[in-house]
């Protein structure tokens, strides 16, 4: 059983260098009186927010850096490239028809970074 996800959960991305919290879209369901997130807050900047700098070199910004400094990685600033939604979200919870989002889902970025949920934001609440 997974802790259902809410706004102001924290995340983290294996290439980023902080910690984010998360922005679920309102859709009038809480959990623990927080905005409870489904599988669909996935957007790059509405919902996932910078993780400060990146450090990997398959970031095209990353590896440009590097390439100018003769080799030796550059992290540069974060801008999320999530392009699919978090998986694999609750099996039997459900909001506004899409699965809930739980703390052991992970999202993925185009440049090869795993968005991981390293506090759900609430923990009354488990969706399953």
């Amino acid at each position: 059983m997974g802790q259902q996800v809410v706004t102001g959960a924290m995340m983290t991305c294996s290439f980023g260098v902080t910690p984010a919290p998360l922005n679920a879209t309102p859709t009038g369901v809480t959990a623990s009186g927080l905005p409870a997130a489904t599988i669909m807050d996935f957007v790059p900047m509405d919902n996932i927010p910078t993780f400060g700098m990146c450090n990997t070199p398959s970031n095209p910004e990353v590896a440009s850096a590097t390439a100018a400094a003769l080799g030796v990685l550059t992290p540069m600033p974060c801008v999320p490239v999530t392009t699919t939604p978090w998986a694999p979200g609750a099996v039997s919870v459900t909001i506004t028809e899409m699965p809930a989002l739980t703390n052991t889902c992970t999202c993925e970025c185009m440049w090869g970074g795993v968005i991981t949920i390293t506090e759900p934001g609430q923990f009354m609440v488990e969706a399953t």
